[in-house]
């Protein structure tokens, strides 16, 4: 962290007795510290601009400043007494104490340091070997790999009055050790009691019908939101997925009762749609026919030879009108002429 600051023009100063004016005056620029941090690879800005023995803060990072800000201040007598006793035990145990020490993070882990409770200069360390002094020296180790969870299902009762247990898997990993650690307790626990209350607060404003049409855009609507909510902790969330949505027994019943009666009526009405069209064809067929009497001779001899191929059946059918014309006319000649 690069520090720029400017020499206090006065700083014993004397305070201001006048009753009359309790509020402090704004100071002047050569009051001013600012703080420009270069670690992790992103430049900021200087806008965290504070006054000697009064914090005062630009801007809406006031966590953002917590966590970067190096150990400052004075540590007291009882703090520099606590550790010259730290450095001369590790002085007269040194080549036993190098063991306790001397501590390694991988390479997907972070070591966030406290030295008597101050945050160490510098931010996390690692990958690599990094040394504590014992005694005066706490860390926490943070992965910082993409870690998930199972929200447990929710009861959710939708837009539409319909009540759903919906599963969702959330796949988040840590951006900042240093935040992660100071600004919250358990980055974890606290991420996982969020998507469940942003669970219920997304899917209590949508339909069943959206639940199960929309889950790529609901996942897409909760990833944002969390990854928004989780920033300041130094959580990014990745990706957020609906495993299944389960709807209740009776509802089951009444979806699958629903289904059934569509697909029966969609059935009836093709079979009614495939019979009309059928005795359309049939009528004009039957047009056609009717305007040629071979077509009709044809279409009868065509029917005497399939019923002919049946076996052990007794066929009756009515001869063509015209042979049986004939016969009738030439009966009548023989009676008239007797």
């Amino acid at each position: 962290m690069t520090i720029l600051h400017s020499l206090l023009s006065n700083p014993s100063r004397k305070k201001n007795k006048d009753p009359s004016s309790q509020t402090e005056a704004t100071p002047s620029a050569s009051h001013w510290v600012e703080v420009e941090d270069t670690r992790l690879g992103t430049t900021y800005k200087p806008s965290h601009v504070y006054r000697h023995q009064s914090m005062r803060f630009k801007g809406n990072d006031r966590n953002d400043f917590f966590a970067n800000e190096p150990m400052t201040g004075n540590l007291g007598i009882s703090g520099y007494i606590l550790m010259v006793c730290s450095y001369i035990l590790l002085a007269l145990t040194f080549p036993i104490a190098i063991c306790f020490c001397v501590k390694v993070v991988k390479e997907y882990e972070r070591a966030v340091i406290f030295r008597l409770g101050r945050l160490l200069p510098g931010g996390a360390r690692g990958p690599g070997i990094f040394i504590v002094i014992p005694c005066i020296d706490t860390y926490r180790k943070v992965d910082l790999r993409v870690l998930s969870f199972d929200v447990p299902p929710q009861e959710i009762l939708s837009r539409d009055a319909v009540t759903v247990a919906v599963d969702v898997v959330v796949y988040f990993r840590i951006s900042n050790a240093t935040i992660s650690v100071t600004n919250v307790e358990d980055s974890s626990r606290s991420t996982k009691l969020l998507a469940q209350t942003t669970l219920r607060n997304i899917l209590g404003t949508k339909t069943l019908a959206e639940m199960l049409s929309d889950r790529e855009q609901i996942s897409l609507q909760m990833q944002s939101t969390l990854d928004e909510i989780t920033s300041p902790w130094g959580v990014k969330v990745e990706r957020v997925e609906m495993k299944d949505v389960r709807l209740p027994v009776q509802l089951q019943r009444a979806m699958a009762a629903e289904a059934e009666a569509t697909r029966e009526a969609g059935a009836k009405i093709i079979a009614a749609e495939g019979e009309q069209k059928a005795s359309k064809a049939l009528s004009e067929a039957a047009l056609i026919v009717s305007q040629s009497p071979v077509a009709l001779q044809l279409r009868f001899l065509q029917t005497l030879s399939t019923i002919s191929a049946e076996k052990n059946r007794t066929i009756i059918f009515p001869l063509p009108m015209e042979i049986v014309r004939h016969f009738i006319k030439r009966n009548r000649y023989y009676r008239q002429n007797k």
